[in-house]
């Protein structure tokens, strides 16, 4: 009786499994229950990914304007240090050329007596040798000076200008041509290189 009844069940289960596999003849048969998933290539991946990238772009602008705006500063103090480096060799090159102004300035006195001295010995003419003496100190002395970058600045019959001359006084002008210009030399004007150490003293037609 066991024996029919046993045979009843694998009877049974032999026909289940023939059934199962008339309707799905090409797939295996699951006896553990569970079904495994496969990868998706659905519209969630594709977002993501456009996210990702959109992200990377946005990075690259970013660390780009960066960039641009430290290269701006660094040209902005690039430029300022090197026109700060031109100033500061111009002024040295102007501070070298006029180092020594305050002495020159001091001995200027000295070389008016010399000249006064001078003029007085020509105009005597005696040919003394303390005359000839004075005029020789005055010609050396004033060869001296050139040579440190010491001039005269040009003053009777010239156009009275204020960059070199200094008017002390006016006087009439005898024809329309003389106005405006040097009359007459109170006291030499001097230039250091170019530059102004003592202006002209003059009397100006009007």
């Amino acid at each position: 009786m066991q024996k029919k009844e046993r045979q009843k069940k694998d009877d049974k289960t032999q026909q289940q499994k023939a059934k199962f596999n008339e309707a799905e003849p090409d797939r295996p048969m699951d006896v553990s229950g569970d079904h495994a998933e496969e990868p998706s290539d659905g519209p969630g991946d594709t977002d993501a990914l456009a996210e990702q990238l959109e992200s990377t772009r946005e990075e690259i602008r970013s660390l780009q304007s960066q960039l641009e705006e430290a290269n701006d500063k660094f040209l902005r103090l690039f430029s300022e240090f090197d026109n700060y480096r031109k100033r500061v060799t111009r002024e040295r090159i102007e501070l070298t050329k006029t180092a020594a102004e305050g002495v020159i300035t001091a001995l200027l006195p000295v070389l008016d007596d010399l000249e006064r001295a001078s003029a007085t010995a020509a105009r005597k003419g005696g040919g003394e040798a303390g005359e000839e003496g004075i005029v020789l100190i005055y010609n050396k002395f004033k060869s001296v000076l050139k040579q440190k970058g010491v001039e005269e600045i040009p003053s009777v019959g010239e156009e009275f200008d204020t960059d070199y001359h200094e008017a002390i006084t006016h006087m009439p002008a005898e024809s329309e041509k003389e106005k405006g210009k040097i009359k007459e030399e109170v006291q030499k004007g001097y230039l250091l290189n170019g530059k102004v150490i003592r202006y002209a003293r003059v009397v100006v037609a009007n």
